[in-house]
């Protein structure tokens, strides 16, 4: 969850929706094992390379030639990097386009204490929503706080789509929520996950995120202090390790999105397809947590929707990421930009962290979908608001089905 600045409500631009950058692999290149540090063009662009698998015996990693080259391409010569690279990553070490998306799995690089230790992605950056001002669009009074509940224990059984993203960025390893949702190329089958796209690419003034993993039902006990701090892999993943093999965001996030303020957070949302670290029998994700959501890029207007359940894993104070949450509210509506869709919001005490977790709404058929995910908030929590699903996400959506539609 990004924190809004005072500005953002006056901001126009944004433009109309253009086509989506189709992404070829879910991630940039990690360069060693102890990394610290953190609308529809279906047809734009392809696979970059297969998925590379990194040897981190000796803390080195082997990279394809085919993949050495295509970064040498934007001036990074993998060979030259030692341990601690992360604490260099600068401007320069981004790789931004679509089809520059490189993500090797790395066995064992998420271990129990560096989950343990992500950050939220969205510390201490915003204002206080009080300099929220303006009135572009439609935008409702703001909600009053609703006091997020913890899931109850074993998270599987209580919310078996739900699970977090980690990640490294420049400011050190990172963490968000994510759903399982389903995959009309795939039907029972699906290896698909949604997010935020600020929990994978860093918007304007940046690039792909490295190492991103799901985690469906992390630390699925509830354990907390010296429980946790023990706890085995198996017990903090027992679902397994899923690694991005592929992914898309928007081009409007891609373009305008940005860590604090808002920009671009009506298109703030991604879609990664994703692999196991270890042999899974041949069993997808969804087959493997056993259910997935259908989305819905048609939700009702917001005075038609009496409830929406949002759910994540908070890590900013006064929580610390390790259990699940959730926030039950009737929507209002809240426009970042005039020019740009506007936004679900509810009251939710939910902090950082909790991005890219999923909105819930059950419809006419009494059968819940996904309509939309954790994008922004105020830096004193309270409230949440998410992109409304239409054309643009529809696009991503279907543009990471079909890229893997014959696998």
């Amino acid at each position: 969850m990004r924190s809004i600045r005072p500005s953002f409500a006056l901001r126009g631009g944004g433009g109309a929706p253009r086509a989506l950058a189709a992404v070829s692999l879910a991630s940039v290149l990690a360069l060693t094992a102890t990394a610290c540090g953190g609308s529809g063009d279906d047809n734009a662009g392809g696979p970059a390379s297969a998925s590379a698998t990194a040897d981190t015996g000796d803390g080195k990693i082997k990279i394809p030639d085919d993949i050495k080259n295509r970064l040498k391409e934007h001036g990074i010569d993998i060979d030259k990097w030692k341990h601690g690279a992360w604490k260099n990553w600068d401007k320069d070490d981004w790789l931004r386009e679509a089809n520059d998306f490189i993500n090797p799995i790395i066995k064992g690089l998420w271990d129990p204490n560096r989950m343990r230790d992500a950050n939220d992605p969205d510390k201490d950056k915003g204002v206080d929503d009080n300099d929220l001002s303006g009135d572009q669009g439609v935008t409702d009074p703001t909600p009053e706080p609703v006091q997020a509940k913890a899931v109850r224990p074993a998270y599987h059984a209580s919310a078996a789509t739900a699970g977090k993203v980690f990640f490294d960025s420049p400011e050190g390893t990172m963490v968000c929520s994510a759903t399982v949702v389903e995959d009309p190329a795939h039907p029972g089958k699906s290896n698909l996950v949604w997010t935020a796209g600020h929990c994978v690419h860093a918007g304007k003034r940046g690039g792909w995120y490295r190492n991103i993993a799901f985690v469906p039902s992390y630390n699925d006990k509830g354990l907390t202090g010296s429980a946790l701090a023990a706890a085995t892999r198996s017990e903090v993943a027992p679902y397994g390790v899923w690694w991005g093999d592929g992914a898309q965001t928007s081009q409007q996030w891609i373009d305008q999105g940005g860590e604090t303020g808002g920009d671009g957070a009506s298109y703030d949302y991604a879609v990664i397809h994703v692999t196991p670290e270890q042999g899974n029998g041949g069993k997808s994700l969804e087959e493997t947590v056993g259910s997935a959501l259908p989305v819905n890029f048609d939700a009702p207007a917001v005075p038609k929707v009496s409830s929406m359940t949002a759910t994540g894993y908070p890590a900013a104070k006064p929580y610390d990421g390790s259990l699940l949450y959730q926030c039950a509210d009737r929507p209002g509506r809240l426009s970042v930009d005039a020019s740009a869709p506007t936004m679900y919001r509810i009251g939710c005490t939910m902090t950082g962290g909790a991005s890219g977790g999923g909105w819930v709404e059950t419809g006419a058929d009494g059968k819940p979908a996904l309509v939309s995910n954790t994008s922004i908030g105020p830096v004193s929590s309270g409230w949440l608001a998410g992109p409304r699903f239409g054309s643009v996400a529809k696009g991503v959506y279907e543009a990471v089905s079909k890229k893997f539609a014959g696998e």
